[in-house]
């Protein structure tokens, strides 16, 4: 038996003049919670659609466990849950859930699965009536139901909310914590920090990054020092030494720095600065130098 759930090889995939994959390698081993990131048209649900088998590479190769797509698909061990489509507005959530489940050669009890998935308290209403998040929550649990060892999930949790998003990833932790392989395509970055083993980064249909959240914020150097400075002068702050570019969120300023004790001693000089917080780089500074500054590369 392979150690490998996913293996993808030199996957290229053009659109006319658009290479929207270019030469994508990966390899996801079993039990991996693998994060997919990037900017809009970074490749990742074209990657996503390959790797379903939805889309044929124009060159290079996929394996599921060793498999083609297909073959794994059909013996249910790959579930996916897509951003849109495949539900019925006329059926119930739960005859939604159960209408997958047969087309399933051993499927979980559909019970069990609209209660893992948050559907049991709009199980009896029709699709068509529930909003986006719930619709989700329906997509979710019919992922389920074939009882994968692998979850495919792109952008899994658009149209919830706040409550519901918390909701859908505690449940997810309870799924991975019996050992499925998950790999997500997630525009919350604080989703892939919080949840991943591991983080994909794609820029222009290529692998820019890969490791753990803590690998890909060390990957770029620097601190930001977060401040109250009245009177505020950006463009003053920016010409610092030591600072790199410089934002406001509500009544802070945050400077992002490539030596912020040059920059801490010139803001504390020429400045009325308080409640200073000088913090390591995230995610998110990490996402936006990688792939935001690394494109004018």
């Amino acid at each position: 038996m392979t150690n490998e759930a996913v293996q993808l090889t030199g996957l290229t995939k053009r659109f006319g003049p658009v290479t929207a994959v270019d030469g994508l390698d990966l390899t996801i081993r079993r039990g991996e919670v693998v994060a997919l990131l990037g900017p809009n048209g970074a490749g990742k649900s074209t990657t996503i659609d390959m790797l379903l088998g939805l889309a044929r590479p124009d060159t290079g190769d996929v394996r599921l466990y060793g498999e083609a797509p297909a073959k794994a698909i059909a013996r249910g061990a790959v579930g996916a849950l897509m951003q849109s489509g495949g539900l019925l507005p006329d059926l119930t959530a739960e005859e939604t859930v159960r209408l997958a489940a047969g087309l399933q050669r051993d499927p979980r009890p559909v019970a069990e699965v609209v209660e893992r998935a948050g559907v049991a308290e709009f199980a009896k209403q029709r699709v068509g009536g529930l909003s986006g998040g719930q619709q989700q929550r329906i997509r979710f649990a019919m992922a389920l139901v074939s009882n994968p060892e692998l979850l495919v999930l792109d952008e899994p949790t658009t149209g919830m909310d706040v409550e519901t998003r918390r909701a859908f990833w505690t449940s997810m932790r309870e799924e991975t914590a019996q050992g499925r392989t998950v790999l997500f395509a997630t525009h919350y970055l604080e989703e892939a920090d919080d949840y991943a083993d591991r983080i994909v980064l794609l820029r222009a249909g290529r692998v820019i990054a890969d490791g753990t959240s803590a690998q890909i914020k060390a990957a770029v150097s620097g601190r930001t020092i977060r401040a109250t400075i009245p009177g505020a002068d950006l463009a003053g702050l920016a010409g610092l030494p030591g600072v790199e570019r410089v934002e406001t969120r509500g009544d802070s300023v945050l400077l992002h720095c490539d030596d912020s004790d040059a920059a801490l001693r010139a803001l504390l000089n020429a400045t009325a600065a308080h409640d200073i917080e000088v913090t390591s780089r995230n995610l998110e500074d990490a996402f936006i130098a990688l792939t935001v500054a690394g494109s004018h590369a």
